[in-house]
């Protein structure tokens, strides 16, 4: 993937995302939203959205790794968030750097402050496209 982050748009987003991601990947993987929900189906963090979003970014990893991508393999990540304020972004995105560390994909994303998500006690969803190089 080629990650470009033109002169001509803001460098204040881009310590964790990325404004344009080029690929040529001839496979992808699109995985669906992922939420606050271990293996047994049971609710991680309810009214958290810290614990939300460590169960949410693990559920994507172990999603990753299903496939055997890895995290800089994504090109593009959508999050959508219950309620957002301003405050909410650096605690979602805290938790994807304690998630991923030093592999925390800084790709094209998408941050969506929204109503609801299917479940009520759900806080943050996200899903990604991955690439193979």
């Amino acid at each position: 993937m080629e990650i470009v982050n033109p002169k001509t748009l803001t460098d204040q987003v881009t310590s964790v995302i990325s404004h344009v991601v080029v690929t040529t990947a001839s496979k992808l993987a699109f995985i669906s939203g992922q939420v606050a929900v271990d293996e047994t189906g049971a609710l991680v963090g309810s009214r958290d959205y810290y614990a939300q979003a460590i169960q949410v970014f693990t559920n994507l990893k172990y999603a990753l790794e299903a496939v055997r991508a890895d995290p800089l393999y994504i090109a593009k990540m959508s999050i959508f968030v219950v309620n957002h304020h301003p405050e909410l972004i650096s605690i979602i995105f805290d938790a994807g750097f304690h998630v991923f560390g030093s592999n925390w994909p800084k790709t094209a994303s998408t941050y969506i402050g929204v109503q609801a998500l299917a479940d009520p006690e759900w806080l943050i969803e996200i899903d990604a496209i991955v690439i193979f190089p």
